[in-house]
């Protein structure tokens, strides 16, 4: 498979491994530092501010750290509903109900993810969502948003737009994962803001 596109522009899988390697050589006090900025910034977003439902997800590894935004927004009594994968890569959803309602799932073939275990609301319980936090490993000037390339959150995408649902879409990154371009497909769609440690940007 050719690393680059027409035009000599890198693949997404070159840059998934680019930017992957870039996040493997960060200590754990600078994952940890990060997350708290973040979570602090996220949450002066009036997107979440006024938000009733929140659908986020649990960071792993050196991802964005997630978890001081999911204990805030569940203290102030948003409702924050996580993923629990599916065979087929789609997700489901389960209310986070606070650290002691998390639970370790080993996919096969696949990474440890921390899922809520209480009760399944079905794929479309995203649709009641008024933010939704996206997991990414990029997103450009335009706003598009490189992915692990499982597909989940795409499918979440076409769901949403099916529904004529219009939640914030918004992307935890590092700061040097804005980027001047990433490729597109088709099936791609924007996001409406990505939250840095250093900042907010928006895209519409």
């Amino acid at each position: 498979m050719s690393t680059t596109e027409p035009g000599g522009q890198p693949t997404k899988r070159m840059l998934r491994r680019d930017f992957l390697a870039v996040r493997s050589g960060l200590t754990e006090d600078d994952a940890h530092k990060a997350a708290a900025v973040l979570a602090d910034r996220a949450l002066e977003l009036p997107e979440l501010a006024g938000a009733r439902t929140v659908a986020a997800y649990v960071s792993v590894g050196s991802e964005p750290g997630t978890r001081a935004l999911l204990d805030a927004l569940h203290a102030r009594g948003t409702r924050v509903l996580l993923p629990v994968l599916l065979a087929d890569n789609d997700l489901d959803w389960g209310v986070y109900d606070g650290a002691g309602s998390l639970v370790r799932v080993q996919h096969q073939g696949k990474i440890e993810l921390l899922e809520p275990f209480g009760e399944r609301l079905g794929p479309d319980a995203v649709l009641a969502a008024d933010a939704v936090l996206l997991p990414g490993l990029a997103v450009d000037a335009r706003g598009m948003r490189l992915g692990r390339g499982g597909g989940s959150y795409d499918r979440v995408l076409a769901r949403l737009e099916r529904a004529d649902a219009d939640p914030a879409l918004v992307v935890l990154l590092y700061d040097s994962e804005v980027v001047a371009h990433v490729p597109e497909e088709a099936h791609d769609r924007p996001v409406h803001a990505v939250v840095t440690p250093s900042g907010v940007r928006r895209f519409r």
